[in-house]
């Protein structure tokens, strides 16, 4: 299901790292997720707001848009 605001993702289950590209362009990787919250992601009609609820803001996140010269890692709560 398409998103207002997520245009595509992927999961690594490996490093356990959910990459999101947003509509705006903008790339993120955030870390640590379990493969069962990417699991309950995937399955959900709502992408955007269950994101919104259950991985934005309780995960470190990167931001890696291609172009930027420099990443930063960001944990929750100290932006």
């Amino acid at each position: 299901m398409p998103s207002a605001v997520i245009a595509a993702y992927e999961y690594d289950a490996i490093s356990e790292t959910l990459t999101i590209r947003y509509h705006s362009g903008k790339v993120y990787n955030y870390l640590q997720v379990p493969e069962k919250v990417f699991k309950e992601m995937r399955s959900t009609m709502v992408k955007g707001i269950w994101f919104n609820r259950y991985i934005k803001g309780k995960y470190p996140f990167e931001e890696v848009t291609p172009g930027l010269k420099q990443t930063n890692l960001f944990k929750p709560g100290t932006q």
